[in-house]
């Protein structure tokens, strides 16, 4: 599914717009794109398609997929601007969109693929010999790491760390209490340090 607007339109190439597009907070251009501004839609998505992006791909780990999923939330954005309420910060509303497509996403893909014959070819990334090779590289070691955490933990460290997301922030977007997102950060840190110690 494509959102054919966000990446057409002559009036983005347009000085005067470039301006009012930089100075327009997130919540401005939520109030805009409820009125049906395509421009204030194409800034927004600009401006957050990278981080969500790069969010969707960690959560689904696939290109394509995360590409679909990134436009079903701009989809749901254009649709749902009116019903936002800024309880929230425009991103903090845009990753617990994104996280709501992507649970959805796993629970149709879990339906449609594991049967008997797929789950006998699915392969072991502990015994990938590229991650072996590159286990002294410090980024290829966070991001294996990351990837061997539980979904549970590996968010809310993303969140955290990779989107700057205060725990509140994070109990929102995960939907449960401030105190759980602690629990939860407390001991994806003590399994990344047991992971950190074992390569």
């Amino acid at each position: 599914m494509t959102v054919a607007f966000i990446r057409t339109g002559s009036a983005a190439a347009r000085p005067e717009h470039a301006a009012a597009r930089e100075i327009a907070s997130d919540e401005v251009l939520i109030r805009r794109i409820a009125g049906g501004d395509q421009l204030a839609m194409q800034t927004l998505f600009v401006r957050h398609r990278v981080a969500l992006y790069r969010w969707l791909l960690r959560l689904v780990g696939d290109e394509a997929l995360a590409e679909d999923l990134l436009s079903d939330v701009f989809l749901d954005v254009w649709r749902q601007a009116a019903k936002f309420e800024a309880r929230s910060s425009v991103s903090t509303w845009l990753l617990a969109i994104a996280r709501y497509k992507t649970l959805s996403a796993r629970r149709r893909r879990i339906d449609a693929e594991l049967d008997e014959e797929v789950s006998v070819i699915i392969a072991d990334p502990a015994d990938n010999p590229e991650l072996v090779l590159h286990k002294k590289n410090q980024a290829e070691l966070v991001r294996h790491s990351l990837a061997r955490l539980s979904p549970e933990h590996g968010e809310v460290i993303d969140l955290v760390y990779y989107h700057g997301k205060s725990v509140r922030e994070v109990a929102e977007i995960v939907g449960v209490a401030a105190a759980t997102v602690k629990t939860r950060m407390f001991y994806a840190r003590k399994k990344l340090a047991e992971l950190f110690e074992a390569a």
